[in-house]
């Protein structure tokens, strides 16, 4: 730890000096199976509260431990216990193999992780800190898909600036300025943030691995991805016009030029962006329009709220859909479900949590797998060429 800590206390200071506050410092190592070799995984509870002690006495607000991995199925049933025994310690697991197949066990493995993740505590929070993971790559900053890899560390950043959209948007007179605009913006924080970055890199030995650009939001008007792009045109968010939105922003990320790390694209997640939020409690927003527009930007279904009684087998129908679509799309995706305790679809969700927004519990359509959906196999899909 001596070495995070002497890093962070030369990367703080230094990105406050030009500026930018620094919310949070998060920790992420390799996955908890390979770290731990020659470890028995009923010791992760225990390691995980030791990591979580260490990082936070300097100054680290949380840890991330990486994914279960496939290889090591055993793996996925030891992160709901070192949940319940931590407080700021995520995790992850991995659907896809290092190969990139589709794992019909993995899959299963996270849905028994979500389904007693969400009894930790009675609103279902302890799945905040655990995201199911579809050809996820590491070096991503953002948690809880966060791990390393590799043996020299590296540091990435993970930026809040949903706002850069917002403004683009309310304040141009067309699309082409908008998104010049805002393309405009992202690579003048970019260059202030990498010539930080460049200074860290040699005070303190520790590789720049980039920025993750994705726009994150805050549970605030001025900091919601989905009002820009309702200021786009979207007269309600979820009605039709908002894929094509979604992929204008995206698109338009895409062609900002800087050192990129992690996903760098548009993030949706429900319960963190007020305007989500709102679309969902009226009705206009659902699990299948989120789904669809992962076929265009996004990290999946992030911050889902589900009723309390979703079934192990229905979530994994759900993973198993996205796990899919990230393989025909070749691109990484995540799935942060929240099945509430006691809640049932059109209920009102009651966080209590600065970076929430309440809103209601989502309907999901979801029945058990059966016949060849429902064995131990894995499968490849082709990534679908353009033709």
């Amino acid at each position: 730890m001596k070495l995070a800590g002497d890093f962070l206390r030369i990367a703080r200071p230094a990105y406050e000096e030009a500026g930018y506050e620094v919310q949070t410092a998060r920790l992420a190592t390799v996955p908890f199976p390979r770290l731990m070799t020659g470890h028995k995984l009923d010791k992760l509870s225990q390691f995980a509260r030791e990591l979580e002690e260490a990082a936070g006495a300097d100054d680290y607000a949380y840890v991330s431990l990486g994914p279960a991995l496939p290889d090591q199925v055993e793996s996925y049933a030891a992160i709901p216990d070192a949940l319940s025994a931590t407080q700021n310690a995520f995790f992850s697991g991995s659907m896809t193999t290092s190969e990139g197949r589709v794992s019909l066990p993995a899959i299963r493995q996270c849905a028994q992780v979500i389904r007693r993740a969400s009894s930790i505590s009675a609103d279902g929070f302890g799945n905040l800190r655990f995201a199911a993971l579809a050809n996820v790559p590491a070096g991503s900053p953002f948690f809880p898909a966060a791990y390393h890899q590799g043996s020299e560390p590296a540091f990435a950043l993970a930026t809040e600036a949903a706002d850069l959209a917002v403004d683009a948007f309310s304040q141009s007179g067309s699309l082409e300025e908008a998104r010049a605009s805002l393309v405009r913006s992202m690579e003048a924080h970019a260059r202030a943030l990498t010539s930080v970055a460049r200074q860290v890199e040699k005070q303190s030995k520790v590789n720049f691995a980039g920025i993750d650009f994705s726009l994150a939001p805050y549970p605030s008007q001025e900091l919601s991805v989905g009002t820009a792009l309702e200021r786009m045109g979207v007269p309600r968010l979820g009605e039709h016009g908002s894929l094509a939105a979604a992929a204008i922003l995206a698109d338009t990320m895409d062609q900002a030029d800087f050192v990129r790390a992690g996903f760098s694209g548009l993030l949706l997640p429900v319960l963190e962006d007020v305007t989500l939020a709102r679309s969902v409690e009226e009705g206009s927003l659902g699990v299948k329009d989120l789904l669809l527009y992962s076929c265009v930007c996004g990290t999946g279904l992030d911050c889902v709220p589900l009723p309390g009684d979703t079934s192990a087998e229905g979530l994994a129908a759900v993973l198993l859909d996205l796990a899919s679509l990230s393989s025909r799309l070749g691109k990484p995706l995540t799935a942060r479900l929240m099945p509430i305790p006691g809640k049932k679809a059109g209920d009102l969700t009651g966080f209590d949590w600065t970076y929430f927004a309440n809103s209601r519990v989502l309907p999901i359509f979801v029945s058990p797998l059966t016949g060849l959906l429902a064995g131990d196999e894995s499968f490849s899909l082709q990534r679908r060429a353009p033709r």
